[in-house]
């Protein structure tokens, strides 16, 4: 992909250098154009270096005998503009074409315009700002709303530039193909976590990590998604639509049933606990013996539950954690359970590691697909494969 980074002389425009380097690293190409103002706050050969490539300046720089503004324009897949000063934003907004910045975004074309506000809070709440971004929305422009906290200027509020993470995964929701547009997509993840006592429980090793990579490239195909999660140290997926954290299996089954019926996928991909202490005590269990022995009783059925009830509509899917036997074992719990499709791997493997290797178990088990990779990327390839079922 190629972006042209449009960069304004905002404060923030030192954390734009690592915006650069990072999409480097994604292997996307990149041109900048600063303003003069920029230029005094970060030298040119900067973004230069961590990009490895050309920062043009001047509107009437002459480049191989072509026009910049026109030949830049024409050149990027998507226009970014970080920061994006209230001054900056106006122009923008009136087609006003002043330096080579505003005139090359004037010239640019595509669909893909995306701005990145930054600035003291009263400035963002001029409704002098509020309108101009209106009317760049309008007019085809994605506008990132800046974060509130605190700011260079010492005051509290809106008008902080978002974390790059937020920015990079804000483009690849803009560029990546709509395959699941018009689609609600329901998901569960992490562990359970089953009370002994106020300071004790019973879980296991799950990271979250597939649950949360399915659910941020969901949102990135274009569908309504909401995160059932237990308890995890990740952060939460940027631009999900809804979170509902829970702790127990008795949660997630409550939170899951309450939601189910309004989705049209469901990916079962928790690891919830089997069974819970049948008493949880409401003190703190005393080391007093040599032995303790809790009762176990078994926790609720998610999949087989939403499985039993599902509509016609709907798409199951659940995830089968294995130390044997694995395919076999999933295509009898897909059978079991109703769901249209197992994702099976070995638990030894998977648990806590940023790489799947997984196998696709669907209702005829002579369909069956291998995936490997990161995460991401397997999430990537199974959310495309449940949409050409649904096809």
């Amino acid at each position: 992909m190629n972006i042209l980074l449009g960069i304004s002389s905002g404060i923030a425009i030192y954390k734009v250098v690592d915006l650069v380097s990072k999409m480097r690293k994604m292997g996307w190409n990149v041109q900048i154009v600063m303003t003069e103002n920029a230029v005094k706050l970060v030298n040119p050969i900067v973004f230069s270096a961590v990009g490895d490539c050309k920062v043009y300046t001047d509107t009437y720089e002459i480049e191989a005998g072509w026009i910049i503004h026109t030949e830049l324009s024409k050149w990027a897949d998507l226009l970014l503009v970080a920061p994006a000063t209230a001054n900056t934003i106006a122009k923008l907004a009136n087609g006003i074409a002043d330096n080579l910045l505003t005139t090359t975004a004037l010239a640019f074309a595509k669909d893909k315009k995306v701005v990145v506000p930054t600035m003291n809070t009263r400035m963002y709440e001029n409704q002098l700002t509020i309108e101009n971004l209106e009317k760049m929305r309008q007019h085809g422009w994605y506008v990132l709303e800046p974060e509130s906290g605190h700011l260079a200027c010492g005051e509290v509020g809106k008008g902080r530039y978002p974390e790059n993470e937020k920015v990079i995964e804000f483009l690849k929701i803009i560029t990546s193909e709509k395959l699941l547009l018009n689609k609600k997509v329901l998901i569960t993840a992490g562990p359970t976590q089953e009370e002994i006592d106020p300071v004790r429980y019973i879980s296991n090793h799950s990271s979250g990590k597939m649950g949360y990579a399915i659910a941020q490239v969901a949102k990135r195909m274009g569908a309504e998604v909401c995160l059932v999660t237990g308890p995890t140290c990740l952060e939460i997926p940027y631009f999900v639509d809804e979170v509902i954290p829970v702790k127990s299996a008795r949660q997630m089954y409550e939170a899951v049933l309450e939601k189910s019926m309004g989705y049209d996928i469901l990916i079962m991909c928790a690891a919830v606990a089997d069974y819970a202490p049948k008493e949880v005590s409401k003190e703190k269990i005393k080391k007093v013996s040599e032995k303790l022995t809790i009762e176990l009783e078994k926790t609720p059925d998610i999949l087989y539950s939403i499985g039993m009830s599902k509509k016609e509509h709907q798409f199951i899917v659940g995830f089968a954690a294995e130390t044997e036997n694995i395919i076999e074992n999933a295509f009898e719990k897909m059978m079991r359970k109703n769901a249209d499709l197992i994702v099976a791997n070995d638990a030894q493997i998977a648990m806590e590691s940023d790489t799947n290797h997984v196998y696709l178990v669907f209702r005829n088990k002579s369909v069956l697909e291998e995936l490997d990779g990161t995460k991401e990327e397997v999430a990537e390839r199974m959310l495309g494969r449940i949409c050409e079922e649904l096809d």
